[in-house]
């Protein structure tokens, strides 16, 4: 069995404690989501964190956020410094026939990311396509409260 060959000195990648400490809680809610859905309502929470994707380019941090079945109106983002919090609710559709199971989230919803580098608030687009929220947040060097409209 041979060996790695060493790393060159600009080829070690840069580790974010924070990026790996939001995807460890991303995973533990998952898990307490999936084997305990009566959880929440026992803790008096009925809500959910949605799943997203968060990509740094060259100017930009382009986040996706999964929200199948919510519409423009029921989305809110708030940009502080580099704290982007998504929030709103999916409420429980009314029914005709006996619900035999539920799986799909409901209720509250919250996803929450600080990001590496200032941002431009003023810069910042979201858009909502086939119930995939895409927020997309330029880099800058400022740091203000602002609320994004969902185009």
């Amino acid at each position: 069995m041979a060996l790695p060959a060493p790393r060159a000195r600009n080829d070690v990648a840069r580790w974010d404690t924070a990026s790996e400490f939001d995807r460890l809680t991303q995973q533990l809610s998952q898990l307490f989501q999936e084997q305990w859905p009566e959880l929440p309502s026992l803790l008096g929470s009925d809500g959910f964190t949605p799943l997203a994707d968060l990509e740094e380019t060259d100017d930009a941090y382009v986040l996706e956020v999964e929200l199948p079945g919510l519409k423009k109106k029921d989305i809110n983002i708030d940009v502080e410094d580099r704290r982007i919090v998504i929030s709103g609710e999916r409420l429980e559709q009314k029914r005709t026939g006996w619900l035999r199971r539920q799986n799909r989230s409901r209720g509250r919803f919250r996803y929450e990311v600080v990001l590496p580098d200032p941002v431009d608030e003023d810069g910042v687009e979201a858009t909502l396509h086939d119930g995939v929220l895409q927020v997309r947040v330029p880099k800058s060097s400022t740091g203000q409260r602002r609320h994004v409209e969902v185009k």
